[in-house]
């Protein structure tokens, strides 16, 4: 103790022995080191918290925290009340016990697993809304699986089960989306979700499948094939993909020749949109052929004779004398008759034609190339294209696009300079952002060395402008030579000597001996023994 009180003294009077600007350059050291110091154990001791659950509804997010107060672990609320974070080493034990609470509650629907447990003694209605249940969560999972979409909600509509069918009713489906960034779904991905939901409900036609997502955007579009709008917008959507596949080809191909940006070719088309069903019956009178024939051959050969005694008037009456015998003449006929009937076929031929919607009627493209320049800076010069040249461009967009002058369709190229004043603009304010950007984060990098520069070249002056002043060190001569006194214990238990050396003793020491500091020490001392006795 005797020890410490002599150190706590001799550093009391070496504090009132140093200067102002001594004392104000040791008190701010001593506030930096301590703040240093507090800090460090501060940030050694914070707890790294990760995220337990995220995106909460208010009602989990209440009980969950509920559960984290009855189990004493401390916790932070962020992400406007849905995120919850914990400290690190108890995320996953805390997920594991309140899951086995059944905390937080899956915002997806239940799936198939609703049927896990037998139900005994239920009727039909609750069990089709079992599965009707079923269904939606399943659906509800799958879709949510995609990388787009947070959350999604299904709801199926199924007619009831009827004797007598009603054509009028069938399945209907409705899908909530909710996209991530608050950005529109694709046209693809909206299709995939149709056709997800109805081949996964019998009966379900992706036609009447609505998807509306969290901006409140109907995201599908009627298809019916039966309705005014489904034509039209099918009909649309063939001439837009057309229109857009005869015009990017031909702007690639001006564009590998002239370079990015330096074509623009737009094309409109005009596509028949009819269905049409020919017949069409020919007669060849010249090309006869016998149908059906029919002929018949009949002979008739007849004999008739008379009897040697007739009797009666007959008899009597008969006064031919040349005959001899007095017997009648015999009479005989031949009769041949033929017939023949011929029908002849004329020839008939019968086509059937059916031509279907989408061939092509006319088309129409308008081609503008950007104007060529010469030189750099004001040297910058207009150099037209000459007529060969945007001849041959002209043919390249008429290969490309499919034009039939015959057909009617039309081209048109013209050369004209584009305005660029926009992008220059743009270009320039990007620049300028850059630059400044480069700047500040530049400044923000080099503030705090500067900062510290700064202080340390005011301590280094501060430091130079102090006088200097005979300040005893408080330590005896002979603990500075040898560290130990004569009967070889440590100096640190000797009583203090009287004599002290001092800053200006040690400055001319140091001076005068630079080699060997000790043996100046040591004949100083022995100067100031022989003068006191």
């Amino acid at each position: 103790m005797n020890n410490f009180a002599k150190l706590g003294n001799q550093l009391v009077n070496i504090w009132k022995q140093l200067g102002v600007s001594q004392k104000v350059s040791v008190l701010v050291a001593t506030l930096v080191l301590v703040a240093g110091l507090i800090g460090v154990a501060v940030w050694s001791s914070r707890a790294d918290y990760s995220l337990l659950y995220g995106k909460l509804a208010d009602g989990e997010a209440s009980k969950v925290i509920a559960a984290l107060d009855d189990a004493k672990v401390p916790y932070r609320v962020g992400g406007g009340g849905g995120s919850i974070f914990v400290p690190a080493d108890k995320v996953y034990l805390m997920r594991m016990q309140l899951a086995g609470r059944g905390i937080p509650r899956s915002s997806e629907g239940v799936g198939f697993e609703i049927f896990d447990k037998p139900n005994f003694g239920i009727s039909d209605f609750v069990q089709r809304a079992n599965y009707v249940r079923a269904v939606q969560g399943e659906l509800e999972r799958t879709i949510s699986q995609m990388d787009e979409i947070e959350s999604a909600r299904v709801m199926v509509v199924l007619p009831e089960n009827r004797l007598l069918l009603d054509r009028d009713k069938h399945p209907t489906a409705s899908v909530f989306v909710r996209v991530r960034g608050n950005s529109q779904l694709q046209a693809q991905a909206v299709n995939s979700i149709r056709f997800l939901v109805a081949n996964s409900v019998e009966g379900l036609k992706p036609n009447f499948v609505s998807i509306v997502d969290n901006l409140g955007n109907v995201l599908s579009e009627n298809t019916e094939n039966d309705s005014l709008t489904g034509l039209s917008s099918t009909q649309l959507a063939a001439r837009r993909n057309l229109e857009q596949y005869l015009g990017k080809k031909a702007q690639d191909m001006l564009e590998k020749v002239l370079g990015p940006g330096q074509a623009l070719v737009r094309v409109s088309a005009e596509i028949n949109l009819d269905t049409i069903t020919k017949t069409e019956e020919k007669f060849d009178p010249d090309g006869q052929v016998i149908r059906h024939q029919t002929k018949d051959d009949m002979n008739d050969d007849s004999t008739t004779t008379t009897s040697s005694s007739p009797s009666g008037v007959a008899a009597n009456v008969n006064t031919d004398t040349n005959n001899a015998s007095g017997a009648s003449p015999i009479t005989k006929s031949l009769n041949h008759k033929s017939t023949s009937t011929v029908e002849y076929e004329v020839g008939k031929t019968t086509s059937s034609t059916m031509q279907s919607a989408g061939g092509v009627k006319r088309l129409t493209a308008a081609v503008t190339v950007a104007a060529r320049y010469e030189g750099e800076g004001k040297e910058r010069k207009l150099a037209p294209r000459t007529a060969p040249e945007l001849e041959k461009l002209q043919r390249i967009v008429t290969s490309a696009v499919g034009i039939d002058t015959t057909r009617g369709d039309t081209i048109s190229l013209e050369e004209m300079a584009f305005n660029e004043q926009f992008a220059t603009d743009v270009t320039h304010q990007l620049d300028q952002q850059q630059k400044t950007q480069f700047w500040w984060d530049l400044a923000k990098n080099l503030a705090y060395p500067a900062l510290g520069v700064i202080a340390f070249v005011i301590l280094l002056g501060l430091w130079k402008s102090t006088p200097v002043q005979e300040i005893p060190l408080g330590v005896p001569v002979g603990r500075l030579v040898n560290g130990r006194n004569g009967q070889g214990q440590p100096a640190w238990n000797q009583e203090p000597d009287s004599t002290v050396v001092t800053v200006e003793v040690l400055n001319r020491l140091i001076k005068e001996n630079p080699g060997n500091m000790t043996q100046a020490i040591r004949d100083w001392m022995a100067k100031g023994s022989a003068a006191e006795n």
